[in-house]
């Protein structure tokens, strides 16, 4: 049971950071003015990419936590997977967006590595 509430919490806290990331995404290019169309483009397909990522995360997670038995070799497979690419983009963004003097871009890889944490915990407990 602890381990279900330890996934979901994860799950729900990864994906309304995934959401806070679409939500301004029009604000976000706007702050990267001047650009070109392409760049503007391509600025906001990664930006809107990386925030459907991490929505889908925890939408598996959530799924897989409410579908199945969380404690089998499926399920744990899912959430180590999750967590494991959650660690990855934490580190991407720890080295690029959280060297910027952005609050948001700080505290990004800090969500993505707790949420991580929270699934490890899920899994082990």
């Amino acid at each position: 049971m602890t381990s279900d509430i330890l996934l979901y919490v994860g799950s729900i806290v990864i994906m309304i950071w995934g959401i806070s990331h679409i939500v301004p995404t029009r604000q976000i290019v706007k702050g990267f003015e001047p650009l070109s169309v392409d760049n503007r483009r391509i600025i906001t397909m990664e930006w809107i990419a990386e925030g459907i990522t991490l929505v889908f995360i925890g939408l598996l997670v959530l799924l897989v936590t409410a579908l199945s038995e969380s404690q089998n070799l499926v399920s744990a497979t899912v959430f180590t997977a999750s967590a494991l690419m959650l660690i990855v983009m934490a580190g991407l963004t720890g080295l690029t967006g959280g060297r910027t003097s952005v609050v948001f871009f700080k505290i990004c890889p800090l969500v993505k590595t707790a949420v991580a944490v929270l699934f490890f915990l899920g899994i082990v407990l």
